[in-house]
């Protein structure tokens, strides 16, 4: 009589069509195949609180699958969504349509149409940039984001934001495997989250740090700390930190969509003097590796992460709020 032994899943190198495994899915797999929460995380340099949201996360969605059933929250978060979507083209639209009423006013002079004008471009131009912002959110809520990674530095990517003798760190000569496009959007939100959240800060830097296999870009705030209220609802954008539902808007939510689809996480923490949002990014696979979509690699390594508090968005919870 032949005996099995049941060991649990495991992640067969080459398996899928020779696709690489997801890092994060490989780590999921760790801890169901009976490895502890501490010493995964520990080998893979992530926090053990993410990795638990990750593995009930992955439970939860498998049973949805087999059960047929849908996470309780699907209805909520396309609600969410409906309310990004409309409030985000409805403002600028607003703008604009008064603008046009002041330009067709005939009591108007020269001057009031030509301010009229340049103001309705700029609300047009902002109509353009929350449709742009929507279209991503929407391909990314789908799992449509398809990243065009290539080599670039941290000083292009945040070339409208510093120059590059002001980023600190290992530099602005640093190199990101990423697609650029979404990364400088990225950086942008980062860089105005940090900049226009009150209390005003003294100063905003960008530094960069290489924690191999991991890059991490960090925009600094220097100043005194943001209410942890005003720094949950950063990440969220359809809440203010008094509930009111009126300051609706989809910066860090989209930004952390869009390093997600890199293999990356993104996250906040602070202290009395300082306040980090930093983005991190994952080396790219060997050349020799097998490739496939969305094969973000991530060899072990160790780096101590401080205790942190979750902020939820959409298809799971990659972000870390300290």
């Amino acid at each position: 009589m032949t005996r099995t032994r049941f060991r649990g899943p495991r992640v067969v190198a080459g398996g899928r069509l020779g696709e690489q495994t997801d890092a994060r899915v490989a780590a999921v797999l760790d801890v169901l195949a009976g490895e502890r929460i501490g010493a995964v995380a520990e080998r893979r340099d992530l926090d053990p609180a993410l990795l638990h949201r990750w593995t009930q996360s992955f439970i939860d969605a498998g049973t949805a699958q087999v059960t047929h059933r849908p996470p309780p929250d699907l209805a909520r978060q396309r609600d969410r969504f409906l309310s990004v979507f409309t409030h985000g083209l409805r403002s600028p639209l607003a703008v604009a349509q008064a603008w046009v009423g002041l330009l067709g006013d005939p009591a108007g002079d020269q001057a009031s149409r030509e301010q009229a004008l340049s103001r309705l471009q700029s609300a047009l131009d902002l109509l353009d940039e929350r449709t742009v912002e929507v279209e991503l959110l929407t391909a990314a809520m789908l799992g449509r984001v398809e990243p065009e990674p290539r080599p670039v530095s941290v000083g292009e990517l945040a070339a409208s934001l510093a120059l590059p003798e002001e980023i600190g760190g290992d530099g602005a000569d640093t190199v990101l495997h990423v697609d650029p496009d979404l990364v400088t959007r990225v950086l942008r939100h980062l860089w105005r989250a940090a900049a226009t959240t009150r209390p005003a800060p003294r100063a905003v830097a960008i530094e960069v740090e290489r924690i191999e296999p991991w890059t991490e870009v960090r925009v600094v705030r220097a100043g005194e700390p943001m209410d942890p209220g005003t720094a949950r609802a950063l990440f969220e954008p359809f809440d203010t930190p008094d509930g009111t539902h009126s300051g609706i808007t989809v910066g860090l939510y989209l930004a952390r969509a869009l390093v997600v689809v890199h293999g990356g996480t993104l996250g906040m923490e602070q202290d009395d003097d300082h306040a980090v949002m930093w983005a991190r990014f994952p080396d790219p696979p060997p050349l020799d590796a097998p490739h496939g979509p969305g094969t973000a690699g991530r060899p072990d390594h160790h780096h101590d992460h401080q205790p942190h508090h979750e902020d939820q968005a959409f298809g799971g919870h990659d972000e870390e709020t300290r």
